[in-house]
């Protein structure tokens, strides 16, 4: 080994790893994705800073694309030259970018695939529209790093007056993800913004009011609305996009022509030529007589000539099923939020960027106040000096040197060192009248300054209001009406119309396994029985939740920090009992670290009279209780909402759905319960904390294990212990009290029967379904269970194996359905149980 040389020792796989993770994340945060502020990456952000600093605005003259270039590539990105003049050059671009930041001069390529001219030969500047990006970027709006060699500094983000994420869109691979999202129209998404502005509960749907779909720079026409839909709902979508196509008669002829006048975005017009040509030539296409480019100045122009009777309308489908004039155009809505890849739907777009702007406001008033408050403090010291003028001119005279002058104002008249040194500089015109009206006119006005900056930094609502202002200012100035028709497309349903509308057993496992079964697959037994193989499971896993819903149906995930996520009951993986499921986490965003512990179903968010008379119960381990408007829930999000605010050692247990006249029943582990009427738990919105239900017993093993609302006294209470023995009690039995009692005794507890585990409230018909932590479930019905009193340890319903708990029970609630006409022996068969949603209890051990 030379001397002074070094060998660190390394394992091959190790390095590697960490030298691709160090490269992925590179090229993810500094490459291929945009900033969901601003919507530039990287390199847009530097060649349009590199321009603002050269002085290239859009009022100056052109500069040299290679003068830009070496400006970009000497300060900021030392890259390849070719990078970056691509990178301006599509900037220039107007069949590329829907609303172009630069502004060429020269050959910057065409839309027939054509190269830009070399870099020495093109000229550029800053198109009018990118200064509106760059807007107030000297007033300390955004932050500043250093650039490459720590000589510079360069903006982490730029303050984008103009929500450029959305107008123009961005497409990127990187390591493991891409993005690729569609320009949209400037006037639409200024609208949607303020609309959000106005009422930030407002939903996907809301927002499509606004902003119809995406407006490409090429025109075409959008050929449905689903995709748009699930686009802005979950951040990727599939968008059709067709050529604009009018039929129309050749003169002095028997025979039509087709005429495209906008072809797809990011379609090549030449070689979509040459595919038609190619497919007439292979007799692949008939009832074509010429295909030719009469595109001009004026606009693009492909003229189809069609051979006699030939019907016009069928050539021009196949001419959309065969060649490039039907696009996809796959979204895949994926930016930095906080330098994190994350999916976007279009509220979380508009979201993040009304925040960056609020940030912008904030610091550039901030800085405004700084600059003002220097300059008042300047003006009371000019002011001070023409009202002592004498003394002052006294004082400055008999000083040996200026800083005696200086030192002697400071002392004579309390003034601060800048104050006097403007007193010094101050030229002897100042001193007539005329000036001294003009000072004091300044300072008033930069006193009226302050009081108005200080007034935007106290009242969040003028902030608002102002980037309001500055959009609708941007929307004047630039927008315009949209360039891409949106038509639906013929017999265009959705998704949900293609599913059956029908009950599904839904099971989610203690590792956090969910999957949806049809409810038919499971038989009913008689009480006792050993029950049947429910869930597959891997090892040390159980299921922890069962329920029924409809697949249309809403989902309302709680989980045990309190957090609620929606979700399609169709949405979620369908499998046989013996799947195990898909894990929660890849269905719904939900932590790792969190879990799913209650549930609800709602037919549907669109009756408000429905919405604003329900309300949402949550119950905690703790025996704390809250009460939210159902409404509170209505406005679905993909990382999902608080519901409930979780104090250090609680956790969510359960939730139900109330009409604001029931009672509510909160039974512990020890075996007692509380009963008493909703009213006493006032209405509280979805962050608070809740207030106490019932008061558990001072053990240090005691909790609450379930709530169940009472409708009426014909319901009886279903008590079931751990070890497997249950009863039903009359509700009657339990006498309403005050929330945060004790309660009275729901079940004898022994060493036979462990611990309570479920309570639930049931009526004659309804089934149970009982699940253990080894996963065998059993379904029984209800009318087999015995009633009996409170202080009863009730009988054995299900004989477990030795070391085996009851994990989850789940109330079926039978109702009639219609059934078609079927012979005897199809009626034997047939067993016709319907069932309605399930409430649904979870272990907490």
């Amino acid at each position: 080994m030379v001397n002074g040389e070094r060998i660190i020792t390394r394992v091959l796989e190790e390095e590697m790893k960490s030298a691709y993770i160090d490269y992925s994340m590179s090229v993810i945060v500094s490459r291929a994705l945009p900033d969901v502020r601003d919507g530039l990456k990287p390199v847009h952000r530097r060649v349009l800073y590199g321009m603002t600093e050269l002085g290239l605005s859009s009022g100056r003259a052109h500069k040299k694309s290679a003068r830009i270039v070496g400006e970009v590539l000497g300060k900021y990105h030392p890259h390849g030259d070719s990078a970056v003049y691509d990178t301006m050059v599509r900037m220039a671009q107007p069949w590329s970018l829907r609303y172009p930041l630069v502004d060429g001069q020269g050959n910057f390529g065409s839309i027939d695939g054509d190269n830009p001219a070399a870099m020495r030969y093109t000229e550029a500047r800053l198109q009018r529209i990118a200064e509106e990006l760059l807007a107030d970027i000297k007033k300390n709006t955004v932050d500043f790093k250093p650039n490459f060699d720590d000589s510079l500094t360069e903006p982490t983000v730029l303050p984008a007056r103009i929500p450029n994420l959305l107008v123009n869109g961005a497409s990127g691979i990187a390591v493991g993800m891409a993005t690729n999202m569609p320009p949209h129209n400037l006037t639409e998404v200024v609208n949607g913004i303020k609309a959000y502005i106005d009422d930030n509960e407002i939903t996907v749907d809301g927002l499509m009011e606004y902003v119809t779909g995406p407006d490409f720079p090429t025109g075409g026409t959008i050929y449905g609305v689903v995709g748009i839909r699930q686009a802005y709902m979950m951040g990727k979508g599939r968008v059709v996009v067709r050529a604009k196509a009018e039929i129309e008669p050749i003169k002095n002829s028997y025979r039509e022509q087709i005429i495209i006048t906008e072809i797809p975005y990011q379609v090549n017009k030449a070689s979509t030529i040459e595919k038609i040509g190619n497919l007439v030539s292979d007799k692949r296409l008939e009832g074509i007589a010429d295909v030719r480019d009469e595109s001009d100045r004026k606009g693009m122009r492909i003229v189809i000539e069609l051979k006699r009777d030939v019907v016009a309308q069928i050539v021009l489908n196949k001419l959309y099923q065969m060649t490039p004039l039907q696009t996809a155009f796959n979204v895949n809505n994926v930016a930095l939020v906080n330098g994190r890849p994350v999916i976007l739907n279009l509220k979380d777009m508009i979201r993040h960027y009304v925040d960056h702007r609020h940030e912008v406001v904030i610091r550039r008033t901030e800085y405004e106040l700084a600059q003002a408050r220097q300059r008042a403090h300047i003006l009371e010291g000019l002011l001070i000096a023409l009202r002592h003028l004498d003394e002052v001119i006294a004082l400055i005279r008999s000083s040996k040197t200026p800083d005696a002058a200086r030192s002697g104002l400071m002392e004579r008249f309390s003034l601060s060192e800048i104050q006097a040194k403007a007193i010094l500089d101050m030229r002897l015109q100042r001193l007539t009248g005329l000036e001294r009206d003009k000072i004091e006119r300044n300072y008033a006005e930069i006193q009226a300054k302050i009081a108005e900056y200080e007034r935007i930094l106290g009242d969040e609502s003028i902030r608002m209001d102002i980037i309001k202002t500055e959009l609708e200012e941007v929307k004047e100035r630039y927008g315009g009406d949209r360039r891409t028709n949106i038509v639906h497309a013929e017999g265009e349903i959705s998704l949900e119309d293609l599913i059956e509308n029908k009950d599904m057993v839904i099971t989610i496992s203690h590792h956090g396994y969910i999957k949806r079964t049809p409810a038919e697959e499971y038989r009913v037994q008689g009480r006792g029985g050993v029950g049947a193989k429910g869930a597959g499971t891997k090892d040390e896993d159980f299921v922890e939740h069962i329920f029924v819903a409809r697949t249309h149906n809403y989902m309302l995930f709680f989980t045990q920090g309190g957090r609620c996520y929606w979700l399609k009951v169709h949405e979620i993986p369908k499998g046989d009992r013996y799947f195990k499921g898909r894990a929660i986490q890849n269905v719904i965003q939900i932590p790792k670290e969190d879990k799913v512990q209650a549930y609800l179903t709602v037919e549907s968010f669109d009756d408000e009279e429905f919405l604003n008379s329900h309300y949402i119960v949550l119950a905690t381990r703790n025996g704390v209780v809250k009460k939210t408007v159902l409404k509170a829930f209505s406005r679905p999000r993909v990382t999902g909402v608080n519901a409930i605010g979780i104090r250090e050692g609680d956790g969510l247990i359960e939730a139900k759905l109330t009409d604001g006249n029931s009672e509510i029943m909160i039974a512990s582990k020890n075996g007692r319960a509380v009963r008493f009427h909703e009213k006493d738990a006032r209405e509280m919105g979805r962050t608070a904390s809740g207030v106490r239900g019932i008061r558990l017993e001072e053990d240090g093993e005691d909790e609450a294990i379930g709530m169940v609302i009472i409708p009426n006294e014909d319901v009886t209470l279903l008590v079931i212990s751990e070890k497997g023995y249950g009863k039903r009690s009359s509700v009657s039995e339990f006498r309403i009290t005050k929330r945060g009692g004790k309660g009275v005794k729901s079940m004898k507890i022994t060493s036979k029967t462990g611990k309570v585990i479920a309570i639930k409230q049931v009526i004659e018909g309804d089934d149970i379904m009982i699940i253990t932590r080894e996963g065998i479930t059993i379904r029984m019905e209800v009318d087999g269970i015995s009633k009996m009193g409170r202080d009863t340890q009730g009988v054995r319903l299900i004989r477990l194996r030795e070391e085996d708990k009851i994990a989850s029970v789940a109330r079926i609630s039978e109702h009639e359905e219609e059934e078609e006409e079927n012979t005897e022996a199809e009626n034997e068969n047939k067993e016709a149980v319907e069932q309605a949603p399930v409430e649904e209890h979870t272990t907490d051990e």
